[in-house]
Order: C-alpha cells, then structure tokens, then sequence
C-alpha cells in the first residue's frame, strides 16, 4: 500500500522488500510467506555503490532481529542531515503484541526509534516501546501527552500517536514536536468495524504529505482524511475486511488536499 499512496504523491520510491506475503495475515489462515532478509543487504549494498541518495527513509513491518539490525545499518549508511527518518513500529494492537512477536523484539524496536526523526506508532505499540502496560481508552489530554513527550525522549523530535481519542464516537491522532513543545489532535468520527492496513494507508499518506512540505499537523489532517475516507468507502461497499481498505478511490480528493491537482 505504501507504494501507490507514495507515488501518486509524485514521490519516487524504491522499495526495499523485507518479506512477501499472498494476503494480510489477519482473519486469514494459509497465507504465503516468503522471508527476503538474505536480500536486503546485497540490496542496500548496490544502492550505495551508485551513490543513490533519499529524501527520506520510511520503515514498517520487519520480521526478525537481524532485520532489525539490517535497518540500522541502513540508517546509518544513507542518513543526511537533509532527509528525513520515519519509523512506524509495527508490533502489536488492541493491547496486544502480534503472534509474531516477543517483548525483546519491541526493546529492538525501540533501539531502531532512537535513529528516527519521526515515529508512528498506536497506542499499543507505544506502551511497548516504553515497556509500560497497556491502557485502553478512552483517554485523557494529559495521559496522551505525557506519552508522547516520553516516546520523544527516546530520540525521534516528532511523534504521531494513532487510536487516539477522548470520547467513544471519535478517533484519531495526536502530534507533538520536541523542537517547539506543540502539541495538536485531529479527531473524526468513528466507523464501525476494524479494518486491516489503515496503519499503513495512514503512515504511507502522513510521510506524503510532510515531502510535499506540509507541516507536521497538517501531514496528520491530510493522512487522517485519507485513511478516513478510505475506512468508509470499505464500510459502505461492504467488502470484506480482511482484504484491506478501499484506499484506491480516495486518491482523488487526496491528491487535492496535497494540491497537486
């Protein structure tokens, strides 16, 4: 999903595939799984012998320590001081971590955070990342906040928390910005259901928005619309959730918002 929603933000993209999977794994038994760690250095390796440079860095799913560690040489081998490292730490929703995953793979992602300049993570991960417990909402100002500023002491200047909200019928993000304390929500109403890849749409159209030089709320608006917007042409189509959100029909009004059209 990162792919489309990035190139049609007139972003060019080169893909650095950690694994390849039929389907998503949620709801659905007997998917494929291909494991392309072996891949990944020779990869890395061939970019920088042609001198390849990169706006920015945006990671997602890994699968493994040693990817993990792969992802830090990454970092350290293409980082400039004029392009951008964002993180979005996939471990876990609902209080819960992936079958996948362990809580010594969350301490390696949280080692991998302290090279981001951005993270993206729900709140689940987040209380991973701080080896904290895990509290559902609904949620206060003041909890929200004292999260954040603590997932920024870990390194990243800006955090983006996802599943925030304050009240049932709402649901959305919460910013903060070490470099000028600022502190901004964006909340939409909540759609019935849950639907597998938003996190993806979400952190695909956020990291869109901020290479076309929008500011960091603003990149949350826009990639909260869009995910939004995506959610619901799912639920009024009534298509199986499973297979991911309708994102591919929002792309005109996403395009506006961005104005590139």
């Amino acid at each position: 999903m990162a792919l489309p929603i990035l190139s049609a933000a007139g972003i060019e993209t080169s893909a650095l595939p950690t694994a390849i999977l039929s389907t998503h794994t949620g709801g659905i038994s007997g998917y494929t799984y291909r494991d392309l760690t072996d891949d990944m250095r020779p990869i890395m390796n061939h970019w920088k012998s042609l001198g390849i440079n990169f706006d920015a860095i945006y990671t997602g799913y890994l699968g493994s320590f040693e990817q993990l560690d792969i992802v830090k040489e990454f970092f350290d081998a293409f980082k400039a001081d004029s392009n951008l490292i964002l993180v979005d730490p996939v471990m876990g929703d609902n209080g819960q971590l992936y079958t996948s995953f362990t809580l010594e793979f969350a301490a390696g992602m949280r080692a991998l955070c302290q090279k981001a300049d951005i993270i993206v993570p729900n709140l689940t991960e987040a209380a991973l990342l701080l080896g904290e417990t895990f509290h559902p909402g609904p949620y206060s100002p003041a909890y929200i906040e004292s999260i954040m500023r603590k997932l920024s002491a870990l390194g990243p200047a800006k955090v983006v928390l996802t599943g925030v909200y304050f009240k049932d019928d709402e649901l959305g993000v919460a910013t903060y910005d070490r470099t000028n304390n600022q502190v901004d929500y964006v909340f939409t109403q909540k759609i019935p259901g849950y639907y597998h890849g938003t996190g993806d749409v979400f952190a695909s159209a956020l990291l869109a928005a901020l290479l076309n030089d929008f500011s960091l709320i603003d990149s949350a608006a826009i990639a909260v619309n869009f995910t939004t917007d995506s959610i619901r042409r799912t639920y009024k189509a009534k298509t199986d959730y499973r297979f991911g959100v309708n994102f591919e029909q929002s792309f005109p009004d996403f395009l506006k918002e961005l104005k590139l059209v």
